[in-house]
């Protein structure tokens, strides 16, 4: 009974967020509702001790990180450097090669600290612009856009100042570049087969006699590309960012140590306490952090008069929609923590150590989490709330890096999460005026490449023993 009591907790949660309904509002009710039926004196006392302390905890060390990026998004849209920047790409890449335009230009705006929602908006009217010209079914371009903005740069690159990849390294002590070369071999396989398969169906496609398509829904306004910045201006703060991402994770152990730092009361008189900080557990968010404080800088300082007058509104709205992300994934955190204290779970616990590999075990847990609740931060924070020890105790017992076991949990968040309920594919065919009908096809192909690279990384490891 008290794992039939936790599998309807997941699946009301899965339903209310395939729904459209708000998880925010939802998470705390279906952990609750189960804790309800397992005692129900003890609802109270789990919520303030449990759900609220998990879910305050996430937020005070990630929402800068969901802030910054949004807003970093936001200026490079407004400044028009994300347009120009797809542009360039069209011109040097070429037209006849949209499918690769496409994710090339998604993965260069996604790897360089732009919120995949802003890259659907901002690439979008290109797209449709670069498909028309080329005959190409509209009805591929969401394929597209997942595999360039939804995988590889999302988790599997070494360095990404995606949330997904900054979440492991508060558990595993690890930071943004772990697993370098398996990262970057799990990228190419997904960049490799993601496009060989987009190439095949436009191939289909076109023997098929199939154009663009007429009566379609959505269809963008012809963009006014005669007054962009010049592209080399406008990668700059994508490089900065990657650059120094990689600067201050090396330099942040050096400045405040590789243990904790404290900050003496004297210097705080106010706190009447010194304030001490682990270092291990933050240097990839404190580094992701400035890094995006940087880019942001660099970008109103390159285009001040293009985006001043419309910065206020700009900012409110990003900061608006990295409050609705963060709350979200910190609501689903804390429905883990609590998911996790039920006596069900245990019984979800004892048949995951059945399986006997530790990588194969948090590749399989926080994959289908992720496919459960639709979100690859909400179900990896989910397995991370409930399992990180368990993974921690299997990968060490083993004797294998903790790099590697960040790698793999990364990646297998971003494998089964873009189900047909997950919020950034329901943004992503409303944008383009698609169907799951019509588009999910190549979307679902692109998910099930995602998640075989998970598996294909891990046999390289065991192969090799590359990290």
């Amino acid at each position: 009974m008290s794992f039939l009591i936790v599998l309807a907790a997941l699946a009301f949660l899965m339903l209310a967020a395939y729904r459209g309904y708000s998880v925010i509002l939802f998470a705390p009710i279906a952990a609750l509702g189960a804790v309800l039926l397992t005692e129900p004196s003890a609802v109270a006392p789990v919520f303030s001790g449990i759900f609220m302390e998990k879910m305050v905890g996430f937020l005070k060390l990630y929402f800068p990180v969901f802030m910054l990026g949004a807003v970093f998004g936001k200026v490079i849209e407004m400044s028009g450097f994300s347009k120009s920047i797809v542009q360039a790409a069209i011109r040097y890449i070429g037209r006849s090669r949209a499918n690769a335009v496409i994710v090339a230009v998604c993965a260069l705006l996604t790897y360089g600290g732009v919120s995949l929602f802003v890259v659907v908006f901002a690439v979008y009217p290109f797209a449709a612009e670069l498909y028309r010209q080329s005959n190409i079914p509209k009805r591929l371009m969401p394929g597209a856009i997942a595999l360039g903005a939804f995988s590889f740069t999302m988790d599997s690159l070494p360095g990404t100042p995606q949330i997904q990849n900054i979440i492991p390294t508060t558990f595993f002590k690890t930071t943004g570049w772990a697993a370098p070369v398996l990262g970057t071999i799990g990228s190419l396989f997904i960049i490799v087969v993601g496009l060989a398969y987009l190439e095949w169906r436009r191939r289909a496609a076109v023997a098929g006699g199939e154009g663009y398509g007429t009566s379609l829904a959505n269809e963008p306004q012809a963009m006014d590309t005669e007054a962009l910045p010049h592209p080399a201006i406008a990668i700059l703060p994508l490089i900065l960012v990657g650059v120094a991402n990689f600067v201050f994770t090396r330099m942040i152990p050096v400045w405040y140590g590789s243990d904790a730092y404290t900050v003496p009361a004297s210097v705080l008189p106010g706190v009447h306490a010194p304030v001490t900080a682990t270092v291990k557990t933050v240097v990839a968010i404190w580094a992701v952090e400035a890094a995006l404080l940087l880019g942001i800088v660099l970008v109103v300082l390159s285009a001040f008069r293009r985006i001043s007058k419309t910065f206020a509104d700009g900012s409110r709205t990003a900061v608006g929609g990295a409050l609705l992300a963060a709350m979200n994934t910190a609501s689903e955190y804390g429905f883990g923590g609590v998911i996790a204290a039920l006596p069900g779970f245990i019984v979800v616990s004892d048949a995951l150590k059945g399986i006997p590999n530790p990588l194969v075990n948090a590749a399989v847990s926080v994959s289908s989490l992720a496919g459960i609740t639709g979100s690859a931060s909400g179900g990896m924070s989910i397995a991370l709330a409930a399992m990180s020890d368990l993974f921690i105790r299997g990968a060490e017992a083993a004797q294998i890096p903790m790099e590697v076991l960040h790698r793999v949990v990364a990646m297998a968040s971003g494998g089964m999460d873009t189900l047909p309920h997950n919020g950034a594919v329901i943004t992503l065919l409303a944008v383009t005026g698609l169907t799951h009908r019509e588009s999910y096809r190549e979307i679902f192909a692109v998910t099930i490449i995602k998640t075989l690279a998970v598996f294909f990384v891990i046999g390289v490891f065991y192969l090799t023993g590359w990290v």
